[in-house]
């Protein structure tokens, strides 16, 4: 199967908010006001918390027809800590990004023990942001210079 290529553009509002475009959709980044924002989107960690989770919710649902199971009802719930010591400036003894992330998945359904064992390891296995979290991921960064536009005033 060839790879599939996501990808979103966007632009900085403010010092706190960025718009994505993604597709058709627009996602507002920002922060609360205790963090320098205007509050007018969850923040680019609550972000990656909530695509793991919604990562989750497809894999589980897609994996739990694989295996005959029905989900009556899925709820998920992911918690992440990190310290902001290395965000603002302030310290370089904590890693920068979350220092443990906590998913709690709480499905009803007619699995046994056994085949949610199953159904679980099938999910961890096969969720891409599960993988992403987990394993390093090739990253470049690269620094384009853009053209400024020179205001001119008869």
């Amino acid at each position: 199967m060839s790879d599939l290529k996501f990808s979103i553009d966007g632009e900085a509002q403010t010092g706190a908010r960025f718009v994505a475009g993604a597709r058709q959709f627009s996602i507002i980044i920002d922060e609360p006001p205790a963090l320098g924002g205007d509050d007018l989107g969850a923040n680019p960690v609550e972000y990656l918390l909530a695509s793991y989770a919604g990562c989750i919710n497809v894999v589980a649902h897609l994996t739990a027809k694989e295996l005959g199971i029905k989900v009556e009802k899925l709820s998920i719930k992911v918690d992440g800590n990190l310290n902001p010591a290395r965000l603002f400036g302030q310290s370089n003894d904590d890693r920068a990004g979350f220092k443990q992330i906590d998913v709690q998945f709480s499905p009803i359904t007619d699995a046994s023990s056994e085949l949610t064992q199953e159904w679980i390891t099938a999910i961890k296995n096969r969720c891409p942001i599960n993988d992403n979290l987990i394993s390093p991921t090739p990253l470049t960064f690269n620094f384009i210079q853009k053209e400024h536009a020179i205001l001119v005033e008869n």
